[in-house]
């Protein structure tokens, strides 16, 4: 309720009394429970980087391997190295979008930063809020869910009405019709949940300026 209010507005509160006063002061340093958590968060990012060099690696042995050895073993396949870009390009969006829970959640929920005179400190950070930031986490998603959707249609190629693709299937390369539809759908819904935060937060800011503008010409009357 206290962003609806506008700048400068004072909350009248009544006479201070010193248990309910300890008691707010246990739940407002409760929030530093939460530091674990982003720390946590953080350990994940060293993963993902951990994970993104290893498959980089990967990626080059075999277009290497694909060069100098050749044969049906070694192929260069243009699908095959897309994919492998794919992969990668998915875990730096997922980096990415820890790097906006971390910062972002601290900032909100737990204490400032104190980075805003700092050169590289991130353009969203100087206007973030609870609101954009799930917006921003919605989109993040659906970039990672394009990723995954692009990676199936390049895998399934020319795919059967039911059953599995022609070939060797080995497990988790088996596509059905009706599995990609239901990503297609899923990937569908990410978009139109984001479209809906983005609304909801264009109508806060909306009602939020409304409100501005009322107590600026109720105290200029």
């Amino acid at each position: 309720m206290t962003d609806l209010l506008p700048p400068g507005a004072q909350v009248r509160r009544g006479p201070s009394r010193p248990m309910p006063r300890a008691l707010a002061a246990i739940i407002f340093a409760s929030r530093w429970l939460q530091a674990p958590l982003y720390i946590g968060l953080i350990v994940a990012q060293l993963v993902y980087v951990v994970v993104f060099w290893i498959d980089l690696v990967h990626l080059v042995e075999e277009v290497w391997l694909g060069i100098t050895v050749g044969g049906d073993e070694h192929a260069l396949d243009e699908a095959t190295i897309m994919l492998g870009v794919l992969g990668l390009i998915d875990v730096v969006m997922i980096a990415n979008l820890l790097i906006m829970v971390i910062i972002g959640g601290y900032e909100i929920f737990v204490s400032k930063t104190g980075i805003q005179e700092h050169p590289d400190q991130p353009d969203w950070l100087n206007h973030v809020n609870a609101n954009l930031l799930k917006v921003k986490l919605a989109i993040s998603i659906i970039s990672i869910s394009s990723i995954h959707l692009l990676a199936t249609f390049i895998k399934v190629g020319a795919l059967p009405q039911e059953g599995v693709l022609p070939g060797e299937a080995t497990e988790g390369d088996e596509y059905t019709f009706t599995g990609v539809v239901m990503q297609v759908v899923i990937h569908l819904a990410f978009i139109v949940s984001a479209l809906a935060l983005a609304w909801i937060d264009k109508m806060s800011t909306v009602h939020r300026t409304a409100v501005v503008a009322a107590h600026t010409e109720s105290q200029r009357s």
